[in-house]
């Protein structure tokens, strides 16, 4: 019997065998792609306006304390939460429903950018010029002030005097439903009505 130590049809090298050549010239492509990609623009830039005051009150108390039903096949807009029109998602509550309406996505969406737009000298001056016209009408001085304060005080004062008056009423109240009201000739048989000092 005879063996042989040639055994055709396997491979014994289990290794695998990288060209560098062939992996270099690859990542150099790469790189060139990436260079041109980064050279050439997608579009021009798009402009958004800077950021601006908003013009509508934001309504966060129409729902509070009141309770809905929710159904799953209900739309957006009626389901439970805070509905957002622009970006079409509700919110579950308000305070990240104050976050949403000031974060970045929701004011992409309405088309401004998040930078404020930086104030001249000039505007600065012209709205201390609006401040000060809308304050005149209303204003007050020190005297106001004060006058304020000790009618306030005062009133805190009336206050205390009718909160006292009303707890020595209820005390009277409940002293007088204590005492137990004993027909007088009762009390003298048992012996109740004799502690009084006599004169003679």
């Amino acid at each position: 019997m005879a063996t042989s130590n040639n055994t055709l049809g396997v491979d014994n090298t289990f290794r695998k065998k990288f060209d560098r050549e062939e992996y270099l010239e690859r990542a150099r492509e790469r790189e060139k792609q990436e260079a041109e990609g980064r050279g050439k623009s997608k579009g021009p830039p798009v402009q958004r306006k800077p950021l601006k005051h908003r013009d509508y009150e934001v309504d966060l108390e129409s729902r509070l304390g009141k309770t809905q039903v929710v159904t799953p096949v209900a739309p957006l807009s009626q389901q439970a939460g805070y509905y957002c029109s622009v970006c079409e998602c509700v919110v579950k509550d308000s305070a990240n429903y104050l976050d949403h309406i000031n974060g970045k996505k929701h004011q992409r969406a309405l088309g401004m950018s998040m930078r404020v737009e930086r104030a001249s000298l000039q505007q600065v001056q012209e709205r201390f010029e609006q401040l000060k016209k809308r304050k005149a009408p209303g204003s007050f001085s020190e005297q106001d002030l004060d006058e304020r304060i000790m009618k306030q005080q005062e009133e805190e004062e009336e206050r205390r005097r009718q909160r006292r008056e009303r707890k020595k009423e209820k005390k009277r109240e409940r002293a007088a439903e204590e005492e137990p009201e004993i027909d007088p000739d009762v009390a003298a048989m048992m012996g109740f009505g004799g502690f009084r000092s006599s004169k003679k």
